[in-house]
């Protein structure tokens, strides 16, 4: 298979609802709900020659909390890893907006 960057589905909000509310009741967030992204720092990786998409890898930091990285992919599904890496992200709680389905 090779990417073609329409990879991935919308979900509905019933299911986005479900799915986040297991994960934080499952016992393995690790006090982390979700992490936020500015979109400057999401168009560093897209913007990259090649780039069709991103690939978020699970991750725990250097104090064991939970961690996404992540990394633009080429269409034949192979990390840019010589390129742009984020982490660093917002984490989820402290700010988690207001309250709604997918958080609460």
């Amino acid at each position: 298979m090779s990417f073609n960057g329409n990879e991935g589905e919308q979900i509905t909000l019933q299911n986005a609802s479900a799915w986040t509310a297991a994960y934080r009741n499952g016992g393995t967030s690790n006090g982390v709900n979700a992490h936020f992204f500015g979109v400057e720092k999401l168009k560093l990786i897209l913007a990259q020659k090649d780039c069709v998409g991103v690939r978020m890898y699970y991750a725990k930091d250097d104090t064991d909390k939970p961690a996404l990285v992540l990394v633009g992919v080429d269409r034949n599904e192979n990390d840019l890893y010589n390129g742009v890496i984020l982490d660093r992200s917002v984490p989820c709680p402290s700010y988690c907006g207001d309250l709604n389905p997918l958080n609460s």
